[in-house]
């Protein structure tokens, strides 16, 4: 259990997977994998972000935190981590948090390739009021929707929960801009759309969460802790 909690790179992504828990370079706590970033040397001697901790080399394990990324950037972690001459970008921080963006868009693009997302105001409302071929599992909003919109199909989720519906516990995702939810759907102006039971459905929560976490993670709110209960983020 002991190597599961090294500080030190790993020796590459097969060489231990039973392990669940590692410990941070930066703060030195040990934490389950989902709560840690993993961090390989590129081969043009660039660090960058292992999302799906695949990529093969030595990896560092960072916080899944912005704010501890940027941290183990200014005080030159990764140098001394990978005992190496390595190249550090002043913006990893910030290109993580894109890399995650992208990992979502990508998640939430195959969920609706298998059929599994229902956009438009109208859409969306009937699969709330459960007139949908397939019950929800999460209600998505563009971050940058207009207010009224999100009012409104957020109420039929309350209403829901008051009469003993089946959407009580669902989350409402606002993690996305409509750019990225136009991307993801192939379709422009997305601004509501409803996730729908299904395989493909876990992916994109999962993504998200690392996401919210990521942005959340030095915050001390529940929903830092929790970000699948009804939290809209």
């Amino acid at each position: 259990m002991l190597a599961t909690a090294d500080p030190e790179p790993d020796h590459g992504p097969r060489t231990d997977m039973s392990a669940t828990l590692r410990m941070c370079a930066l703060s030195r706590e040990v934490r389950p994998v989902d709560e840690l970033i993993r961090f390989v040397v590129a081969p043009s001697g660039e660090v960058m972000a292992d999302l799906k901790r695949k990529l093969p080399g030595r990896g560092l394990w960072i916080s899944a935190s912005r704010r501890a990324v940027a941290e183990a950037v200014r005080r030159h972690q990764f140098t001394r981590g990978f005992k190496r001459d390595i190249r550090v970008a002043t913006t990893l921080a910030a290109d993580t948090e894109i890399l995650l963006e992208r990992f979502a868009v990508e998640a939430l693009a195959i969920a609706a390739k298998a059929g599994l997302v229902v956009s438009g105001f109208s859409k969306v409302a009937e699969v709330l009021q459960g007139r949908g071929r397939s019950p929800a599992r999460a209600l998505i909003h563009a971050s940058d929707g207009a207010a009224d919109g999100i009012r409104k199909l957020d109420a039929m989720i309350r209403q829901n929960a008051g009469n003993g519906g089946d959407f009580a516990e669902i989350p409402i995702v606002k993690a996305l801009t409509s750019a990225q939810l136009d991307l993801a759907l192939g379709r422009a102006n997305v601004v509501h759309a409803a996730l729908l039971a299904g395989p493909a459905s876990g992916t994109f929560l999962s993504r998200r969460q690392m996401l919210v976490r990521y942005r959340m993670a030095d915050d001390d709110r529940p929903a830092a802790k929790n970000v699948d209960k009804n939290s809209q983020i």
